[in-house]
């Protein structure tokens, strides 16, 4: 599972992480209307007590167990070799280190399959949380949950050598690009509503279908997060560059957070987890480990 290269000294909920303020979470990607700027899931319920993050007290899906899920196939760099239960990748570290935080061993860790665009939907769930690059939004908060953020997202197009966008410096540039993205994500949004092109987006229900159509020429591009990309581009794709980042709009962060069910007795006891984790550095230290640190160029 976790080496101790990826799992320093931890401070437990009751001396540290309770102490977190809260972390302020926007949205610069919704995938609905009205979305728009909003706060962690910990903000909505108040910080929970030491005493009501602990396995014996949580109110988890099976006494005693933390039931994770995410989906299938997962993908490099957040999870490696489609198994989220080794402990590598960056997702599937983070989790361990939210279990470890809330008092769970790796044998207490139970990992479930539930795909993307079903996390996402109301209604109840057959996990305590999930994590698969979910970005948070003020629409998919009035279906589910969100913890604080884990991770800081952007945006990135990527395309082959040659291609018609290939070398574009400008949004300006992809104006008659055919782009692609993952349905439901907010990759799709940046499309829509920062890119704009004249051609009407592509949409896959996985990454695997976009790449495939990509080396098939039958887009130019694909979006997708930026650790996402520096995959597709070195392994999934023969003559795969970067064509640049999308900016941010209004200067907002995007992030990714994990799912609970809505009104989540846990999403207190999860924030809080993730909030200590991020201000121990240790978010910092599986960034580090996992995902790729060269930049790519801002498309303007």
């Amino acid at each position: 599972m976790l080496t101790t290269s990826r799992r320093p000294a931890k401070r437990h909920l009751a001396a540290a992480s309770l102490a977190t303020a809260t972390i302020a979470l926007t949205a610069c990607a919704p995938t609905d209307e009205g979305d728009g700027p909003e706060s962690s899931g910990a903000s909505e319920s108040g910080s929970p007590a030491a005493d009501e993050c602990t396995p014996d007290a949580m109110e988890t899906v099976t006494d005693g167990t933390l039931t994770i899920a995410t989906d299938d196939p997962a993908y490099e760099p957040w999870f490696v070799d489609n198994d989220p239960t080794n402990g590598q990748g960056y997702e599937s570290a983070v989790a361990y280190a939210i279990a470890e935080q809330l008092g769970y061993t790796e044998e207490q860790v139970t990992w479930v399959t539930v795909p993307f665009n079903k996390v996402v939907q109301p209604g109840p769930k057959e996990f305590d949380f999930d994590v698969n690059q979910v970005s948070i939004t003020e629409a998919r908060r009035k279906a589910v949950d969100f913890s604080s953020g884990y991770y800081d997202v952007v945006q990135t197009v990527i395309t082959n050598k040659g291609s018609a966008i290939d070398g574009a410096t400008s949004l300006a540039d992809l104006a008659d690009a055919k782009l692609g993205a993952q349905v439901g994500t907010t990759s799709y949004t940046a499309i829509t509503e920062q890119v704009q092109p004249s051609q009407e987006p592509a949409v896959f229900d996985t990454n695997d279908q976009a790449v495939q159509a990509l080396k098939n020429g039958q887009i130019d591009g694909i979006v997708v997060d930026l650790p996402t990309a520096y995959f597709m581009t070195a392994v999934q794709l023969d003559d795969g560059v970067i064509v640049g980042q999308l900016p941010l709009p209004d200067g907002e962060v995007e992030q990714f957070g994990a799912v609970l069910a809505k009104d989540s007795p846990l999403t207190g006891c999860v924030s809080a987890a993730v909030d200590a984790l991020r201000e121990d550095g240790v978010l910092d230290q599986i960034s580090q480990e996992w995902l790729a640190q060269q930049g790519a160029p801002e498309l303007s």
